[in-house]
């Protein structure tokens, strides 16, 4: 049975997913770096800083002691995808032997071409690696909005004690157990976000859009296959559906900074914010040497890199040899 639950990391995302707990009738604790956080959680019942506005449940507490960790029987880690390693690193020592450790974030590391839940088996092996992906904006969450995601373990079990866990009137998660397949999903989608964003920040038009979404998802689909996932994910909430979300709406950052870019704006300064600027080229990578044609990926980490401009990416992507659409691992597989 699940009943404690450390969230780690006092963003938007961890103060939300900490107040989902609480109104499972969990007993929920929120770590947070920042003393304000901290002081602004218990006294105040709110994240004026990452949630303004938004009123948070009394039950909720907040704490800058990472010994929170050692009495609970779940953790959820939602810190940015390149500071997963660093902060599971500092709770070694601080975790039951075998508690799921639930990874919020979406990417991939960049320096070591990971997904996250093999960075935290590296760094912390008494934890279960698990994770919780989907369509969720935090502010969504956090008002108590419909929402559902997957949670994925490697055990099935597992997977549906997290889910009851965290399970509400508004928030509904899924059971998976397909762990790369809901990584990927989660990470690949953020890049081809940026894209749709340029799309729509130079007005392209809405046929683009949805070509791009469309080419993407096929690319998204590709990478997976060779990286070990099922297809049958990348058709659930943490693909198709994280998906259809982050590449429409201006709540995403990584949609908000792509059309920053199509826009003809300098985005460098809040590059650091978006989990897709430090994905995108890692993708990129391990793509190429997997030998995974990604050329929508590939647009976007050059728009990034600034190695392109908007116009080169639409002439490369228009211009590319005609194919029957249905090329790839499905159309390999029916030969």
């Amino acid at each position: 049975m699940i009943e404690r639950i450390a969230v780690i990391g006092g963003g938007a995302w961890g103060t939300a997913l900490a107040l989902t707990a609480a109104r499972a009738g969990r007993h929920a604790v929120l770590w947070a770096r920042d003393p304000e956080t901290v002081a602004a959680v218990n006294q105040r019942a709110e994240n004026p800083r990452y949630l303004p506005g938004i009123v948070l449940s009394p039950k909720l507490l907040a704490t800058a002691d990472l010994r929170v960790a050692e009495s609970a029987d779940a953790i959820i880690l939602a810190v940015p995808a390149q500071e997963v390693r660093a902060v599971a690193a500092m709770l070694a020592g601080h975790v039951r032997q075998g508690a799921p450790v639930v990874i919020a974030a979406k990417g991939i590391e960049r320096r070591s071409g990971k997904r996250l839940s093999e960075v935290l088996t590296e760094v912390l092996p008494e934890g279960q690696p698990s994770v919780l992906s989907g369509p969720g904006f935090a502010g969504d969450v956090a008002r108590g909005l419909p929402t559902a995601v997957t949670i994925a373990a490697a055990d099935g079990d597992r997977a549906l004690a997290l889910c009851r866990a965290l399970a509400s009137a508004s928030f509904r998660p899924y059971a998976e157990t397909d762990i790369a397949g809901v990584e990927i999903g989660g990470a690949v989608k953020n890049v081809l976000a940026i894209g749709a964003g340029v799309v729509v920040g130079a007005g392209l038009g809405a046929s683009a859009h949805a070509a791009l979404v469309a080419r993407g998802f096929a690319e998204l689909r590709r990478f997976a296959d060779v990286n070990g996932a099922r297809p049958e994910t990348l058709m659930g909430l943490s693909g198709l559906g994280d998906l259809v979300l982050t590449c429409s709406s201006p709540q995403s950052r990584n949609f908000a900074f792509g059309r920053m870019i199509g826009e003809g704006g300098d985005g460098t300064a809040r590059s650091a914010l978006v989990e897709g600027v430090a994905t995108a080229a890692i993708v990129r990578e391990i793509a190429r040497n997997k030998g995974v044609e990604m050329p929508v990926s590939d647009a976007v980490a050059g728009l990034i890199e600034g190695t392109i401009d908007v116009a080169r990416a639409v002439e490369s992507l228009m211009n590319r040899p005609l194919r029957h659409e249905a090329e790839g691992p499905a159309a390999e597989a029916r030969e």
